[in-house]
């Protein structure tokens, strides 16, 4: 773990940053030891952040289930400011309107598009899962904001280049990815990837610790935090997941087990811990640890 520290920033910010969609289950566990973790271990602070920007499958019951179970698990946060008791992407929606005024007033290309998820999928064939880039179908229409339209932004040319903290040097090309990325969504929410470019530019994050099943997002949200005035980037870890025996990784959709599931059956905040450390390869067994523990567990990984 040591070459992975020497690219991590001293005393950093980061988030644990759930979406209120379900409640958590073993793998927000497993990135919580990843972000605590690395935080204490490099001297710095964690803050909580409600992702609740879509309002359609985001619910208040959720929300305090997910703060419940970091509690009874010993995950303590450092408050933001306006923190009410967490801080919600959906109490702070005059900032992602600023955010998107900033980025049409620099004159980049802003367009709506009627275009549905099956319509884009039709234009390329793909693996099931697949990601197919936007074909820019609408972007020269001149289509005006209307009911289940949404917003795209047109990204440019060129690659983005990152060292990851685990992963090392990647080199993505976020316009051949995805085309166009996705702003405003045809429910009219604000979208994962522009709602957590701007938050982590308005909160100081400088240490993003997060899945390997996001490494795809992260050339695009670079791209998208330069062009709001961010003038470097975050530090980007990208830890491994938990994965069922046929690949799949862990999902609130699919009801895989929860923390509250495992509280009920009398497991103890220590057997959880332990449990998803192992899970991922963080220690040999399933011996117990509490959430104290977690910069030794993660440090230590070779």
């Amino acid at each position: 773990m040591a070459s992975l520290r020497r690219r991590l920033p001293a005393r950093p910010r980061t988030r644990f940053a759930p979406s209120p969609t379900g409640f958590l289950h073993l793998g927000h566990v497993v990135n919580a030891l990843y972000v605590w973790g690395l935080a204490r271990a490099l001297g710095g602070e964690v803050v909580l952040r409600i992702e609740d920007h879509d309002r359609a499958r985001c619910r208040p019951a959720y929300v305090e289930a997910i703060l419940d179970d970091l509690a009874w698990l010993g995950f303590e946060a450092t408050p933001l400011l306006d923190a009410q008791p967490a801080w919600r992407q959906s109490a702070h929606t005059p900032a992602y309107d600023d955010a998107l005024a900033q980025l049409r007033a620099q004159g980049h290309a802003l367009f709506w598009c009627e275009c549905s998820r099956r319509d884009i999928q039709a234009t390329a064939p793909a693996p099931a899962g697949a990601e197919v880039p936007y074909p820019m179908t609408c972007a020269a229409r001149g289509l005006a904001q209307a009911p289940g339209r949404s917003l795209r932004l047109a990204l440019g040319e060129g690659c983005e280049t990152f060292d990851d903290g685990r992963l090392g040097l990647q080199a993505q090309a976020p316009r051949a990815q995805c085309g166009a990325l996705l702003l405003v969504d045809r429910d009219a929410c604000w979208t994962y990837q522009f709602a957590v470019t701007v938050d982590d530019l308005r909160h100081d994050i400088d240490l993003v610790v997060r899945g390997e099943d996001l490494l795809d997002s992260t050339g695009r949200q670079i791209q998208l935090g330069r062009l709001l005035g961010r003038p470097a980037p975050a530090v980007f870890v990208h830890h491994p997941l938990i994965r069922h025996a046929h690949g799949d990784k862990l999902s609130k959709s699919n009801r895989d087990t929860g923390v509250g599931d495992l509280r009920r059956a009398g497991w103890s905040p220590a057997r959880v811990i332990g449990h998803a450390a192992w899970r991922v390869g963080l220690t040999p067994d399933e011996a117990p640890h509490a959430a104290a523990e977690a910069a030794s567990l993660v440090v230590q990984t070779p």
